[in-house]
């Protein structure tokens, strides 16, 4: 399983040890690939077709959300197996995508907002973690590189493109 990786990203290296641990227990050999810039792409796309990656993580970084449509086409032309962080890459022709909900992260934000706007010391307020996180497959993509998405699993999507 191919990841597409920056490793300049905190976050990104985080993911990475938790992904080594699971990947482990369930015996499934990670292929870590580091994307800082747009000309990485190509060696990083190269590399997954040489190894014959069956299935491609795309963690969330800049420069994954500053070229989508680059990463959504190689893995849609590769007939490969996508998951994103969010739903950005999957209503941009990705295959499926599970992570926080924007909707309710702009809510939060807003409440925020009204806080501060209202008098509260930002040092003072609580840091909050997303608590509602959604599903989203898009059935063309699925459709295009040739996968059936079980009933199972279309059932417990949040969204379903079609």
């Amino acid at each position: 399983m191919a990841v597409l990786w920056d490793p300049a990203n905190a976050a990104n290296t985080r993911l990475l040890e938790q992904m080594k641990v699971t990947a482990e227990a369930l015996r499934i050999i990670l292929q870590f690939l580091e994307v800082r810039s747009f000309t990485d792409f190509d060696l990083a796309f190269s590399t997954i077709k040489k190894e014959h990656a069956n299935a491609l993580i795309v963690l969330r970084n800049v420069i994954t959300y500053t070229y989508p449509t680059r990463i959504v086409e190689f893995a849609v032309d590769s007939k490969l197996p996508a998951m994103y962080p969010d739903r950005v890459m999957v209503d941009a022709g990705g295959l499926m995508s599970y992570g926080p909900s924007f909707l309710e992260m702009v809510r939060l934000a807003a409440r925020y907002v009204d806080k501060i706007l209202k008098g509260a010391k930002p040092a003072d307020l609580p840091i909050e973690q997303p608590t509602k996180f959604e599903l989203v497959i898009n059935l063309k993509a699925a459709k295009q590189i040739g996968l059936m998405i079980p009933p199972s699993v279309l059932a417990r999507a949040d969204k379903v493109i079609r």
